[in-house]
């Protein structure tokens, strides 16, 4: 079959609930891709961070494929022995007592949303029904009910209401903001210590260190979303690191697995996910031996590879580089780490559209930005080869 056959068949009988290029993929390694055509594309968004690593790392996928020959489910009713030594590698990695393993990223902020209101009632005592949770403005946690209901992306919100309450809106970025919202009925701030849907945008030097400061002494949870930010997207485990921080609670996923499985999970100290007490709260396919191996596997690769620093090093360099072309269509270019947002003028889509055409895959946000974030193993001779074409076509 050929591409259009294939777009055909998808157009035909899929929800159309996503607007991809019209690029049909069949082959990845590394952070090339190949489509039905045989056509190579250098991949610059990764599946929105979820391969890190690069497509199909033959480490990972020697892990995943041992252990899909032994046992992949047991669900929570039995115990397996790969899910202790997960839980062992994620305390040795982050310093976090504990951790709930989910699938979905959103299923993770849902988990996070449900610890932090148990705890809210059982350790701060708060009023029953009467907890409040801050979260900021243009920010994407998912796409759940609960998410969207505190969303500010009218697209995300429009005739799925009515809405879950206990939330309130805060300005990203503003501290006086998230200063007046704080009542004795907070239980929790969630926050992307760098907004990714949003088009990348950092808040401003001392933000992250201050809201902290005013979590601490109101006694309110600070939690962390860094499901797209975080395992070395932005130049360092956790993007929370440059503000020299510890949340009390961490939300990861996506490149947790590497890119070959739905695996997240919610990092946090024994008195915050303490609260949950058997049957409450769960998942069949969460913590699962294959997910578990999986993830292992995943978080050995970004550190023997060294790929928190090479996105840092690469990061600098690819921003840089960006910054250094002179076109009228650049508004401005931002980024941390490998991940970058180039706003333009003028709409980002059909530049997406036309770098596809010269080899390169990736994706606009907000309308005008468009996302770099290729996978960390990505060469500064490929970046050049990205810039060389895309300073050619602006």
């Amino acid at each position: 079959m050929n591409t259009r056959e294939f777009i055909q068949l998808e157009e035909q009988f899929g929800a159309h609930n996503y607007h991809p290029l019209d690029v049909v993929l069949t082959i990845g390694s590394g952070a090339w891709v190949w489509d039905v055509e045989g056509k190579k594309y250098l991949d610059c968004l990764s599946a929105y961070s979820a391969v890190n690593q690069g497509h199909c790392h033959p480490a990972i996928l020697s892990a995943f494929t041992e252990q899909a020959q032994r046992i992949t489910l047991t669900s929570r009713a039995f115990r397996n022995d790969k899910l202790p030594l997960l839980y062992q590698k994620l305390h040795e990695l982050t310093g976090y007592d504990t951790a709930l393993p989910m699938n979905s990223g959103a299923e993770a902020v849902e988990t996070a949303v449900k610890a932090a209101r148990k705890w809210g009632y059982m350790v701060k005592g708060i009023p029953d029904g009467e907890a409040e949770i801050i979260c900021a403005s243009n920010n994407f946690h998912g796409r759940t009910t609960t998410i969207v209901s505190f969303s500010t992306e009218d697209s995300y919100r429009k005739n799925f209401g009515p809405f879950t309450s206990g939330f309130r809106i805060v300005k990203f970025g503003n501290i006086e903001s998230l200063r007046t919202a704080i009542t004795k009925n907070t239980t929790a701030f969630l926050v992307e210590p760098i907004q990714g849907e949003a088009g990348i945008i950092i808040p401003p030097e001392g933000y992250l260190r201050e809201a902290a400061r005013l979590c601490k002494e109101n006694n309110v949870l600070l939690i962390a979303d860094e499901i797209q930010s975080g395992l070395g997207r932005s130049g360092k485990m956790f993007a929370f690191e440059y503000e020299g921080i510890r949340p009390d609670a961490v939300i990861i996923g996506k490149a947790l697995s590497g890119g070959f499985y739905p695996v997240s999970a919610v990092l946090s100290t024994k008195e915050v996910l303490g609260v949950f007490s058997p049957g409450e709260h769960g998942s069949t396919f969460g913590g699962n031996p294959l997910a578990a191996a999986t993830a292992i596997a995943a978080l050995d690769v970004l550190v023997d590879e060294r790929l928190f620093e090479r996105s840092a090093e690469l990061g600098k360099y690819f921003l840089e580089k960006l910054q250094a072309i002179d076109s009228p269509l650049i508004k401005t270019v931002r980024g941390r780490g490998l991940w970058i947002g180039l706003e333009l003028t003028t709409a980002a889509r059909p530049y997406c559209e036309a770098l596809m055409k010269e080899g390169i895959l990736c994706k606009e946000t907000h309308s005008t930005v468009i996302r770099f974030a290729p996978p960390l193993v990505i060469t500064k001779e490929e970046i050049d080869w990205v810039v060389e074409k895309l300073e050619r076509l602006l």
